[in-house]
């Protein structure tokens, strides 16, 4: 029967990582887990930060980098990335907890950082194979969602040192205005004549 954690693969051709390379830095920077003879195996189904399973010895650890080739501009931050979620750790501990990030790009040809891994099922539109959803643990699952999202909208996100990320008053509601209507190309559609597109960074509203 398969299991109804994720599985991971050997990365996609053409993504694979510099082991050695690796291995080396773990060594030096991240020596709770480095020392040991790593397998990488990749999560397949992310295509914009990868993110990869190292196996070393008994320890799995996440490794999450940008794609390779052309990045969008101010996109794939993994520095911003691991800042957040180290912080958020400190105040919010259900979060993985974040081992080291490396801005050496001549270890994988990439800014990355590692983080613990935690094992859990992921609920998608389809029920994993052998996963019984019965209405009781439906209602604990929902439940366990709503009170989580609930605790993380009640974090200091100032006294957990993210003030730096806030964009001051109009930001938010700057996003409905950065929303205009387009005509739609034949090649989008062929049942509409109209749409609607929404710019990738909101027009701050005084």
């Amino acid at each position: 029967m398969d299991s109804p954690i994720d599985s991971t693969s050997p990365p996609r051709a053409g993504e694979e990582l510099d082991v050695a390379a690796l291995a080396g830095w773990l060594a030096d920077n991240v020596p709770e887990v480095g020392g040991g003879d790593i397998v990488v195996e990749q999560f397949p189904s992310g295509h914009s930060n990868l993110t990869y399973l190292l196996r070393i010895g008994d320890k799995d650890v996440v490794l999450r980098r940008p794609p390779f080739g052309a990045q969008a501009r101010g996109g794939h931050d993994m520095g911003r990335e691991y800042k957040v979620l180290d912080r958020i750790h400190a105040v919010y501990p259900s979060a993985p907890r974040p081992l080291a990030f490396c801005g050496d790009h001549s270890v994988i040809g990439a800014d990355f950082y590692l983080m613990e891994r935690i094992t859990g099922i992921i609920v998608r539109q389809e029920v994993p194979p052998g996963l019984d959803l019965n209405p009781a643990t439906m209602a604990g699952l929902c439940e366990s969602f709503v009170d989580n999202l609930a605790t993380i909208h009640t974090l200091d996100w100032e006294a957990a040192g993210l003030s730096d990320l806030y964009k001051g008053p109009g930001y938010v509601r700057g996003w409905p205005g950065g929303c205009r209507p387009i005509v739609a190309r034949p090649s989008y559609t062929t049942t509409t004549s109209s749409t609607t597109s929404c710019s990738t960074r909101p027009t701050r509203a005084e």
